[in-house]
């Protein structure tokens, strides 16, 4: 086993730092090496930090610069773990699922964080008996393991609504999807008849009629190393999802704590310099002419392929509404003069932004995303209506969620049940958001819940309440 090298780096605190004293709360935090992951973890730290808790995180030597950066004039520690040099199936140098090839090497990328685990673990010991918690993003399983050796209470953190948690629980527990043939056949879920999917909707594992393979067994592995925790950390407010709360809490175990919306304990990162980002010029250009914008973004994991990036910009073009598209891949073309085609209507960013200072622009009104909660989350506190375009993972079922179950939004539906989604569509959608009556509705009814949400996080609301009594419970139990 490699020689530990840990290096701890106890953050500088500002001379605007509370002047409280340190909490006899200690809680030790373990994200997944992955940007939506890692986000999630951090918001949650500040989120602790402000009930005036010690922190301590955990990352790895390339993930720790943005981690430190993001907690910069607080009184968290970040203490690094050495990632393996030449992890199997794993390239070089890659800590982090943003930087893979492609999300076909997801799982070696996970099997060889357990490489992890000793270091982990020799540098608890150091830590202890003064810690009060572990909390760990559920795709490190091995972290239960590490909590339970020295008899100190975890919580899971997946970053996750609990409609999507008790989704996958259902089709685990009961296979509705055996019930169908073809992939667009709908199917009633266990429990919650108005609740409707076809095998499209479910993406791998559990898109398959016999639930197995690596990737199964991964989602299985977690799932028991989440039976064996003392709780689970739900990046969520109870008015939210309530029904889904109380099934869940009713019938599994552990118990979800909505504590969210985690972001926003965050402040909003200013630049350091006076001059404003381009982007942000463009939009208060957009401002001063009232041109009301659509932001489209993807998120960091989806792979979209050359010819959907073009039937996009197609109809982005020829929808007629002002939109700034942030493009994650650099060496992605978008046609020949696309760019300065657009440039009227339209501005495309390559480069990394600060997406809840896009959406509390308020010249943006509407969001075309990929539907990752921490994006759906973000647009809800924004009060902006998302234009769901669902890829991976959980987020075909946030996309339901967010249009059938919350109506805040309107769904891009894939022509013939998959496949390239045209530019007319694209056009038509784009357009129905922004300026259709639709739009309208599902403007209003985000407002509605972007308050509710607000309301949520302060003192005395769900949320505030919610992670007052699990750090209570954790703290009784360590």
């Amino acid at each position: 086993m490699a020689s530990l090298e840990i290096t701890p780096t106890s953050i500088e605190v500002s001379n605007t730092t509370t002047a409280c004293a340190p909490s006899t709360t200690h809680v030790v935090l373990l994200p997944f090496m992955s940007k939506g992951h890692t986000i999630s973890f951090l918001h949650l730290a500040r989120l602790l930090l402000n009930r005036n808790i010690t922190i301590t995180i955990f990352t790895t030597p390339a993930n720790s610069p943005f981690i430190r950066s993001s907690l910069s004039n607080t009184t968290a520690t970040v203490l690094e773990l050495p990632f393996p040099q030449t992890p199997p199936n794993v390239p070089p140098g890659v800590e982090s699922t943003d930087k893979l090839p492609s999300m076909s090497l997801f799982l070696p990328f996970v099997h060889a964080t357990k490489f992890l685990q000793p270091h982990f673990e020799q540098a608890l010991s150091t830590l202890l008996p003064h810690v009060s918690c572990i909390i760990h993003d559920g795709f490190l399983t091995w972290a239960q393991l590490s909590s339970s050796k020295v008899n100190v209470p975890s919580l899971v953190f997946y970053g996750m609504n609990t409609f999507s948690l008790t989704m996958s629980r259902l089709i685990v527990k009961h296979q509705p999807q055996k019930a169908v043939e073809s992939d667009d056949e709908l199917f009633s879920m266990p429990c919650f008849p108005n609740i409707k999917f076809c095998k499209r909707d479910l993406k791998g594992p559990f898109n398959e009629t016999e639930l197995k393979g690596p990737l199964f067994e991964f989602v299985m592995g977690c799932q028991r190393s989440t039976n064996q925790s003392s709780g689970i950390v739900v990046n969520s407010f109870y008015e939210l999802e309530s029904a889904y709360v109380d099934f869940f809490n009713r019938e599994f175990n552990p118990r979800v704590w909505c504590v969210g919306p985690v972001c926003t304990a965050s402040p909003l990162n200013q630049p350091e310099s006076l001059e404003k980002p381009r982007w942000v010029q463009w939009l208060d250009d957009r401002k001063a002419k009232q041109r009301p914008v659509l932001y489209v973004a993807f998120g960091t994991q989806a792979e979209i392929s050359q010819t959907q990036l073009m039937e996009i910009g197609i109809g982005l073009e020829r929808a007629g509404v002002d939109f700034l598209w942030v493009v994650r891949v650099k060496e992605v073309e978008l046609g020949d003069g696309y760019e300065g085609r657009v440039a009227e209507r339209g501005m495309v960013v390559r480069e990394w932004v600060e997406q809840r200072q896009i959406l509390e622009h308020e010249i943006v009104t509407g969001f075309l995303s990929h539907c990752g909660w921490n994006s759906v989350l973000e647009s809800i506190c924004a009060e902006v209506p998302v234009l769901a375009w669902p890829m991976i993972a959980e987020q075909h079922w946030n996309a339901k969620m967010v249009v059938e179950e919350l109506g805040i939004g309107l769904r891009v539906e894939e022509e013939g049940g998959g496949g390239v989604v045209g530019w007319e569509r694209v056009r038509e959608i784009v357009r129905e958001l922004m300026m259709g009556e639709r739009g309208k509705e599902v403007l209003k009814k985000v407002k509605e819940l972007g308050q509710k949400a607000k309301r949520a996080v302060e003192e005395g609301g769900s949320s505030w309440r919610s992670l007052g009594l699990m750090l209570d419970e954790v703290s009784w139990k360590s």
